[in-house]
């Protein structure tokens, strides 16, 4: 028996249990949401919070950038609310500063669960929406420098107050929104998967009693928190340390550093990043709950990958990060674009743990989450639209083998949006679609290759908006592994000619004469290039995803 009284096999049923109600969440929500952004690249989460606010679990599919940003919401939910939360209260935000979101794009929406008078916990999910207003569309730009030009910022309000929808709230808010029906059909679709997982857990709760559910959100908890210790505690006592630096932040201030400290004693670990730069002018810093979220993920990545995705894993850790720096910016600092830092950070973690777990960690990986945005009138429909996607490039080699080419990587967990969908849903044209050669470092193992993709506007012209990050700084290999290739866009003429875009690129305007060009980062090799085995020199070769001046150049001229 176990300290609350739930036998193991009680315990798996709730975990299964409650994995399936928001796997089933995740699943309604993509599937009845508007945008490309939800429906075919699934930039969406779901989970079920304890009453306290305690994440206890995530759909399998969600992204780990939200693991704190959910929990943060539901924190702030009944700090701020208390006893005046109702049975058919649902609740929206999105703001970092005041409402525990990490940007202002993901909104987030949460429904109290009660078992009679009592409360039980709360469902909520997130939704990265293509627009929430501000002064860029797509309101992912690069060189905002404070958070009113992002977009909309939503404190913790009641969108619905005791099963009511609140329309003057909703009709304030799509006001602000480009695109407002497609805005109101993917907050539909969060609405739909937040009541569809209150009368899921309202069933179990009928089933099984409060008692027995609030026990297993304890035990679920305790349990995670207990298993991350055990894996820390494999861990050489010592202190490991790496710093890395970001290309810039869009405006003024370039090489920004992260410094990283860890030190590990018995079971307890702290990672403290004092000396890392200060927030910045331009929008890639990030909030506290954005920090935890990257370094639990990357934790969780190098010594338990199967441990749950809950409060357990934020318990089981110390951070130390300096207030007003660019991993605990304070109001009113800009943060569109901190999932380029996230990455960044793990890549830092990564670094940290090299000497201490080198069969495990890889190369750093693209390090970014390079984003496109498309906007323009559609000249069959002569309506608004926003395309905004987030590619992703090479992941990092590994002691055992090659990097992935061309994936998302670390702490997204989104798909790249299928060229099919793209020229159906949108007045563009992708010209090319294809791995950018030579773009993975070489090593023992080599890093993965970045992607290309090349877009052309139809019968108009429209705006493009790009973030891109490690355009400057090349991904690094690990144990003499080489780097990867930097990322770049430009635009490319009927000519032929290219013409260089920078790497925060912000109203440019593309006409039908012209294709715009995202080349993401490859990633970073690992181990010593000459000790590659001949037999995979050969299928890099015959691959076509290496010239031969490459392999002859990485391999030696006895393998060419």
């Amino acid at each position: 028996m176990s300290g609350t009284g739930l036998d193991p096999i009680s315990l798996e049923i709730a975990w299964n249990g409650l994995k399936s109600i928001t796997d089933e969440c995740f699943l309604t929500l993509m599937r009845s949401a508007f945008s490309t952004n939800v429906k075919e690249r699934h930039d969406h989460s779901t989970a079920i919070a304890d009453a306290k606010g305690r994440l206890i679990v995530q759909a399998e599919q969600s992204l780990p950038i939200h693991l704190a940003s959910m929990g943060g919401l539901i924190r702030h939910i009944v700090e701020r609310y208390g006893d005046s939360v109702a049975p058919g209260d649902m609740f929206i935000a999105n703001d970092p500063h005041v409402a525990g979101g990490t940007h202002l794009p993901d909104i987030n929406t949460a429904m109290p669960v009660f078992k009679e008078d009592r409360l039980i916990g709360f469902v909520a999910n997130i939704v990265h929406h293509a627009d929430v207003g501000g002064a860029a569309v797509g309101s992912m730009s690069g060189g905002m420098n404070e958070i009113y030009k992002e977009g909309l910022r939503i404190p913790i309000v009641r969108l619905y107050r005791k099963g009511v929808l609140q329309d003057d709230i909703l009709r304030l808010l799509l006001l602000n929104m480009r695109l407002p029906d497609e805005r109101r059909g993917d907050l539909n679709a969060q609405i739909a998967a937040c009541k569809l997982g209150v009368t899921r857990l309202g069933h179990m709760l009928e089933r099984f009693g409060a008692d027995y559910v609030t026990q297993a959100f304890d035990e679920i908890v305790e349990r995670t928190r207990m298993r991350m210790r055990s894996a820390i505690a494999g861990l050489p006592d010592g202190t490991y340390a790496f710093e890395d630096v970001m290309d810039d932040d869009g405006i003024s201030t370039e090489d920004i550093r992260i410094k990283l400290e860890i030190r590990k004693r018995g079971d307890a670990i702290t990672f403290d990043f004092t000396g890392t730069d200060p927030q910045v002018p331009g929008n890639f810093n990030l909030t506290m709950n954005g920090t935890q979220s990257a370094v639990c993920y990357s934790l969780k990545a190098l010594l338990d990958p199967d441990v749950p995705n809950n409060h357990g894993v934020i318990e089981s850790i110390v951070i130390v990060a300096p207030e007003g720096s660019i991993v605990n910016c304070v109001s009113p600092a800009s943060v569109a674009l901190r999932l380029n830092t996230c990455q960044r950070l793990v890549d830092v973690i990564l670094g940290a743990f090299s000497e201490v777990l080198p069969e495990r960690v890889i190369g750093a990986a693209n390090g970014a989450n390079t984003s496109a945005v498309f906007a323009g009138i559609d000249p069959r429909t002569a309506q608004q639209y926003v395309y905004l996607e987030t590619l992703g490039g090479g992941m990092g080699a590994r002691m055992t083998r090659d990097g992935k080419d061309g994936v998302q990587v670390h702490i997204t967990n989104t798909s790249n949006l299928p060229v099919e969908a793209i020229e159906m849903e949108y007045p563009l044209r992708v010209e090319e679609y294809a791995l950018v050669e030579d773009s993975g470092g070489a090593g023992t193992h080599r890093g993965g290759l970045g992607i290309r993709r090349t877009i052309r506007p139809i019968d108009h012209e429209c705006e493009f908006n790009g973030v891109g990050e490690r355009f400057r700084h090349a991904p690094w290999g690990i144990l003499g592994g080489r780097p990867g290739m930097p990322g770049r866009f430009y635009l490319r003429d009927d000519q032929g000619r290219e013409h260089t875009l920078p790497a925060k690129a912000s109203g440019i305007r593309i006409t039908p004469e012209t294709a715009a060009v995202i080349e993401t980062p490859g990633a970073g090799g690992y181990g010593e290039p000459k000790s590659r085995p001949v037999q995979l020199v050969e299928e890099d070769r015959s691959s076509g995803k290496f010239s031969e001046e490459y392999i002859r150049d990485a391999y030696g001229p006895a393998i060419a």
